[in-house]
């Protein structure tokens, strides 16, 4: 299963715990579609492909239908990519999944080859142009695509030795190469494609994360953060997600803390000083609301 559909699929169990606040969370991310239905607004009111992957995921979460029609011909005019960066190439590639196709096998193979320009030397993925080690977030996003192209990347392999460049002392991942401390998204999508690619997870790594946890809930983007955040606690359930164990030990401190993002408005902050809700940070709250309802 790609991680597009394994977070939908955890994403829908959500309104088990939203109740009849299901239906704001829905008219909020309708409420954030550009007027004329082509593409999802950003925080500056603009279509992005990358918010309109939430948009149309989240949707779809709650069992609603986004606007197939104007999104594709929207969609369709970036063609195979050309001249977009690694995160929005990836998104495109996201979309048109989510919407069921569109793409051409040629255009696909094009738009796997734009992304073969963000390969490092060391067979890992960066989302900057020029860089010699792979990233964390670069990996996972391109492996992502990849799948979401039904494709694979030219040896995959690869991709599992620059992870393993990317350990720190701690157990932990970041994403460079040769820091002391691991963060929390790095790790949890180290641990994300461990599992997509039938690996088993270092032990060291879901302690870690675990340690990450505050007793008051949520999850910290590094040791030492002043305060947690929902996407590293949204990405830390889901690296967590086949540890049943471990996701029982943070369950309840977790719900308040997602509770605490909560707005009547129907979205989800982004931590507590966030005043802005969109819906990127949304999907997020569904995606952890739903891996604590299972």
């Amino acid at each position: 299963m790609s991680f597009r559909l394994e977070m939908l699929q955890v994403a829908r169990v959500a309104p088990k715990l939203l109740g009849e606040s299901a239906e704001l969370v829905s008219d909020f991310f309708s409420s954030r579609l550009a007027a004329d239905g082509r593409g999802f607004l950003d925080r500056a009111d603009r279509p992005d492909l990358y918010y309109t992957v939430f948009g149309i995921e989240g949707l779809m979460a709650l069992q609603k239908e986004p606007p197939r029609v104007s999104l594709k011909e929207w969609l369709a005019d970036f063609g195979d990519g050309e001249g977009l960066d690694f995160v929005h190439l990836s998104c495109l590639a996201r979309c048109w999944a989510s919407l069921g196709g569109g793409l051409s096998e040629a255009q696909k193979q094009s738009l796997a080859g734009r992304l073969e320009a963000w390969r490092t030397p060391d067979g890992g993925y960066h989302q900057a142009a020029g860089r010699r080690n792979g990233s964390a977030y670069g990996c996972l996003i391109a492996f992502g695509a990849y799948q979401d192209l039904g494709l694979l990347p030219p040896d995959p392999m690869s991709i599992a030795r620059c992870m393993d460049s990317l350990e720190t002392p701690d157990g932990a991942w970041s994403n460079e190469p040769g820091l002391t401390l691991g963060s929390t998204t790095a790790t949890s999508a180290m641990l994300s494609l461990y599992r997509n690619m039938q690996l088993p997870p270092p032990p060291a790594a879901v302690d870690w994360l675990l340690r990450q946890c505050l007793p008051e809930g949520g999850f910290l983007a590094v040791p030492g953060a002043p305060i947690p955040d929902l996407l590293s606690t949204a990405v830390a359930l889901h690296a967590l997600s086949n540890n049943a164990e471990a996701i029982e030990k943070v369950r309840e401190r977790c719900l308040d803390f997602i509770d605490s993002l909560w707005s009547a408005a129907g979205g989800f902050h982004g931590n507590w000083t966030d005043d802005t809700l969109d819906p990127e940070y949304t999907y997020y709250g569904l995606l952890a609301l739903g891996h604590l309802a299972l």
